[in-house]
């Protein structure tokens, strides 16, 4: 262990012999045997153009030859940085949250920065351990999509009370003052309900979400708005309640609806996927979609294009909504950095409408 090694570097042309302890190198060894500064060579290895051409060009051979990397835990305490963020998330598979973890990468990507990403299974009690390891680990900030189980908690709350920044995304509570990237979930269930009356439904159902989320409370809401502004009584009957939000739900309330009201005539979904357990169930009957009953969902899944019939839905900008909260996390980071404010900013993206087979009567 305690030999020496022996490495021979050909610099402008001339045989250059050195010797190491068997260990990493280091910016002190690189500065020792170049006999230069180690600000220098620091500076050399980051592009500086004060630094001299040949002795950036010496220190970049040297660098390489000994398969140099910076020490990232002594550039972090010099710093105060770590270039990691946090990422928790109610679940990896679903198509939106996705599409959320390819914007925040692609972004942080481009700054330099690492993201730890973990699920918390929907459970608040995972979510609480998840905020705990990533503050334990020091990470620069913390984006969070709530689980159904969270609301107001006091998790969340200690993430504020730490100063670390903090982005809510999507899944959020209104509750919480901090940064946050959400679409307009009323308006949009709003603008879901408003379709279907408009091709003809009279009576429409609602598979709801868990009643905690917020997202899942606001197109609730805009479903009914959408019910009072068509002059269309609200029958609470006709409102069905996820609890996982899943295609079994999905295919187990279309048929409780075919059952329970064989009048109805449209569906609105709260997410695309619990839609795909409707219009299988409903193709399964050989009921007529949508001459019979129309559906619409929400988030636009790539399944939402093959599926037969192809489904009507809401837009979510998954992506969008993952690179806009990285930008705030990162706008957030440089305020606590510099003046010690924590921006609680809200950005809020448009959805679309998107008609398919589902609805086109």
């Amino acid at each position: 262990k305690n030999r020496k090694r022996f490495r021979f570097f050909l610099i402008e042309k001339k045989l250059y012999f050195g010797t190491m302890k068997s260990k990493e190198p280091t910016l002190k060894y690189i500065a020792e045997e170049l006999k230069i500064s180690t600000t220098t060579v620091s500076k050399a290895l980051k592009g500086y153009k004060d630094v001299n051409a040949k002795t950036r060009e010496k220190v970049i051979e040297l660098a390489k030859s000994l398969n140099y990397t910076p020490n990232s835990f002594a550039v972090n305490f010099r710093t105060n940085e770590s270039k990691i963020i946090g990422l928790i998330i109610p679940e990896v598979v679903h198509y939106f949250f996705s599409s959320v973890i390819n914007g925040i990468i692609a972004e942080a990507e481009k700054q330099d920065y690492l993201v730890i990403i973990l699920q918390s299974n929907e459970s608040k009690e995972m979510e609480k351990k998840q905020v705990e390891l990533l503050m334990s680990k020091r990470v620069d900030g913390i984006i969070i999509s709530l689980s159904n189980e969270s609301n107001n908690d006091e998790h969340l709350e200690t993430i504020l009370q730490k100063d670390i920044p903090f982005v809510l995304i999507d899944k959020i509570s209104k509750l919480i003052n901090c940064s946050k990237v959400v679409i307009d979930d009323r308006k949009a269930g709003f603008d879901a309900v408003n379709h279907l009356i408009s091709v003809g439904c009279k009576k429409i159902a609602h598979i709801r979400g868990p009643e905690n989320p917020q997202n899942a409370i606001d197109r609730f809401m805009g479903y009914k708005t959408a019910l009072e502004k068509n002059n269309i009584t609200f029958d609470k009957s006709l409102v069905y309640t996820c609890q996982n939000v899943t295609f079994k739900e999905g295919y187990d309330f279309a048929k409780k609806i075919v059952e329970d009201h064989p009048d109805v005539d449209g569906i609105f979904a709260i997410t695309d996927l619990v839609a795909f357990g409707i219009l299988t169930y409903l193709n399964e009957k050989n009921i007529k979609i949508p001459e019979q009953i129309a559906v619409i969902g929400f988030s636009n899944w790539f399944m939402s294009e093959v599926i037969s019939p192809k489904l009507s839905t809401i837009e979510q900008p998954g992506f969008k909504m993952g690179a806009e909260s990285f930008l705030l996390l990162k706008e957030e980071i440089e305020s606590m950095k510099k003046e010690n404010k924590r921006l609680s900013k809200i950005v809020t993206l448009d959805t679309k409408l998107i008609i398919r087979e589902s609805t086109q009567k």
